[in-house]
This record gives structure tokens, C-alpha cells and sequence, in this order.
């Protein structure tokens, strides 16, 4: 297989996102160990600074054993709202200058800048970018560019903290070769894992690997982990929309004023498109609720939201809207629910509120639900709306 894209694409992630904004709000931490997420112990690490990341801190840690390892850090709860509305400004900036982007998750950004050296030169143009982000929103952003979506994010890996690199098409395999194998986007502690006791250290050794090798231990993933070794790579960059969304409504036999079977239902649908969400691996900055009344006269309500896939927080969400929204009494022909402006995420529950517990809860209904069907688990008040 040859390299022969001619394409042009640059990757932006915003360095330690929510320690950035913190410290954006509080210039006294700067320079200090800060670790964000649950203040418990039982809390989790959704964050941390680079200052704690040299004594193994890193997310998804036990905050217990994040305080052990680096025990002067500065705890903080986190403010997914903050950091919300800072990623928006962010994606503001990106939205009035560049051509075709992908919001690819709450902190980085995909860029297909393919032709513009024709008018400006895409290296010069990018750096200037960066400089309206820093500018405008204060926060650091570092960016790789190069020739596809996995050499220009690995690119970016390497420029950090608050840097740039570009790496042009003959020097992609040179700039690979001596990575860690940990580099290659999608490559997760268990396929490291398991290459590290094949005795693959780097990229360049996993190149070496015959590819059918790879497809033999690790299915069509080992052919994309061989691929993206060997700086192969024609993902397109998909252009972002605030109203990518999923949705669901339901139109009822009858009309109907019962209050309590409303609410139930609006649950039901709610933990629905949580859990699709999850599946999906992406978070909802927006929630609509939307009903019809008997004459056909259909409103909705809808409020942006702290980033999040967690249906115990959307569904409070939800019934806040519906409250607001049905105050007239009518009989209701058809309730609907749509979840928008969806980012890609690992924040399956909000990091900052649950502990570990939570987090272990979550896991274990989505793994019953990927193996018995959705409905396997669902609230008990989601099971008593009785309507059709």
C-alpha cells in the first residue's frame, strides 16, 4: 500500500483544557500542580496539570491514588459549564476563518486546509490561527499539520506543550519511526499491551510486521493500526454542525393530560439517546423538548448544556424543559426529545460530580445493554409510562 494522498490537514487541541481554563480564571494557578475531578477519594481525575503528569497522574485515575502519587496538588471540583462555554468560544474562532473543520471532540479540531497554499500557504495560515485562538480566548493551543487526520494529531502530540509542527509527505516515515507504538491514535492500553509482548516498542517495528500478521491478532484493527503506522490515512475531515443530533418522538393513540405518564415517558426516551450517545462515544451540548398539543400546535424548548452522556443528568435536563414548556393544560398528541451539537468524547458521566462508583455503574448497564439489547435496563419509572 502507497501514501499517494495530496491532502492538507491540520489538528488543534487545546493544551490541558481544563486546567488552562482554570488558570484562565484564576492566574494564581499558574505554574502549580492541579489536579480536576471529584474532591472525594473515591472521586476520579478528569484532568490534570503537566506538573502533576511527571509524578504519573493522568485521567481516569482513582483520586485517591492521584493524591498518593502527587500529594501537593491543588484538588479542583471542575466546571464542565466553563468549559463548555470556553470550547464554543474556541470553535467560534475556528468557524470565521477556516474553510471545511470538524469538531472532533471538546478540546480538538480537524482542519482540511488542502489548496490553500495556492493564496496563502497553509503552515503560515495555520500559525496564524493559533495566534487569533491564543489572542481571543487565552487559552494554549498547540497544532500538528501534515497529511492526514492521524500524522497531523500524532504531529500535535509531539508539539505540545503550546507548540507547532508540521511534518510534509516524504517526511512522514522519518517523523513516525522512532515513536512509541502509544502514539498511534485508536492504540489503547490493552492493544499496547499486547504488541509490547510481541516485541514492538515503535512504529517503526510495527511497520516492519506484515500486515496480514496484523489482521490475524487483531482483526480489521490491527490492519488500521498498520495502516496508521505506515502514516496511511483517508478519513475526511466531516464538516461540523450544531445540528448534527439524534432524536426520538413518540405520537400516542390517544390524547392525554396524565402528567405523571408523561414524565415517565420522557425518561424512558431520554435514557434512550444517553445511552446511543455513550455507544457512540460522543456528548450532547444541547437538549430540545418538544411536544404537540391535540390542535396541532406544536413548541419546543430548548437549552445548551455542559458537555455530557450521562442520562441521570439529561434527564433532569429534560424535565426541567418539559416543565417550562407544557403550561397550558391541553391534551398532548406527541412528546419528542433531541440531543445536538454532538462532540466526540470520553467523558461518559460527569467526572467532576460521580465517583468511581458511578462511573463502575455505568459501564456495567451499557455492557448488559450491548449484549441483551437497550431495554435489558432501563429506570423503573421509564417502564410505567403506558402510553402508545
Amino acid at each position: 500500500m502507497l501514501l499517494t494522498e495530496n491532502r492538507t490537514i491540520a489538528h488543534l487541541d487545546l493544551d490541558t483544557f481544563f486546567v488552562s481554563v482554570e488558570r484562565l480564571r484564576n492566574s494564581q494557578l499558574q505554574g502549580k500542580p492541579i489536579i480536576i475531578g471529584g474532591s472525594s477519594d473515591r472521586g476520579v481525575v478528569a484532568s490534570c496539570s503537566y506538573e502533576t503528569r511527571f509524578y504519573g497522574v493522568h485521567a481516569g485515575m482513582p483520586m485517591r491514588m492521584a493524591r498518593q502519587l502527587c500529594s501537593e496538588a491543588l484538588v479542583l471540583r471542575g466546571d464542565m459549564e466553563a468549559y463548555s462555554k470556553y470550547s464554543r468560544d474556541v470553535t467560534a474562532v475556528i468557524a470565521a476563518h477556516a474553510p471545511v473543520y470538524e469538531k472532533a471532540s471538546i478540546d480538538e479540531h480537524y482542519l482540511d486546509v488542502s489548496g490553500m497554499d495556492k493564496f496563502f500557504g497553509t503552515w503560515q495560515w495555520t500559525k496564524e490561527l493559533r495566534q487569533n485562538i491564543i489572542r481571543e480566548t487565552g487559552l494554549p493551543v498547540s497544532f500538528g499539520l501534515s497529511v492526514n487526520k492521524t500524522v497531523s494529531k500524532i504531529a500535535t502530540g509531539q508539539a505540545k506543550p503550546n507548540g507547532e509542527i508540521q511534518v510534509c509527505q516524504a517526511e512522514v516515515k522519518p517523523f513516525l519511526a522512532p515513536l512509541s507504538i502509544r502514539k498511534i491514535p485508536g492504540v489503547g492500553q490493552k492493544n499496547y499491551q499486547l504488541l509490547r509482548n510481541m516485541g514492538i516498542p515503535t512504529i517503526e517495528v510495527l511497520t516492519m510486521i506484515p500486515v496480514e500478521m496484523m489482521q490475524k491478532v487483531l482483526g480489521k484493527e490491527g490492519v488500521h493500526i498498520w495502516e496508521k503506522a505506515n502514516g496511511i490515512d483517508s478519513t475526511p475531515v466531516i464538516p461540523y454542525s450544531e445540528q448534527k443530533s439524534i432524536s426520538t418522538e413518540q405520537t400516542f393513540h390517544t390524547d392525554t393530560t396524565d402528567i405523571i405518564r408523561l414524565n415517565n415517558l420522557l425518561v424512558s426516551m431520554t435514557e434512550g439517546l444517553a445511552f446511543e450517545l455513550r455507544k457512540q462515544g460522543k456528548l450532547t451540548g444541547c437538549i430540545t423538548v418538544k411536544i404537540r398539543y391535540a390542535n396541532f400546535d406544536t413548541h419546543t424548548q430548548q437549552l445548551s448544556i455542559p458537555y455530557n452522556a450521562a442520562d441521570h443528568i439529561l434527564i433532569r435536563k429534560a424535565k426541567e424543559l418539559f416543565g417550562k414548556l407544557y403550561n397550558r393544560r391541553m391534551l398532548i398528541r406527541m412528546l419528542g426529545v433531541r440531543l445536538s451539537n454532538l462532540v466526540q468524547g470520553f467523558q461518559q458521566i460527569d467526572l467532576f460530580e460521580d465517583t468511581t462508583e458511578m462511573a463502575n455503574l455505568y459501564q456495567a448497564m451499557d455492557k448488559i445493554r450491548h449484549r441483551y439489547g437497550e431495554d435489558a435496563v432501563k429506570r423503573a419509572v421509564g417502564l410505567k409510562s403506558g402510553l402508545a
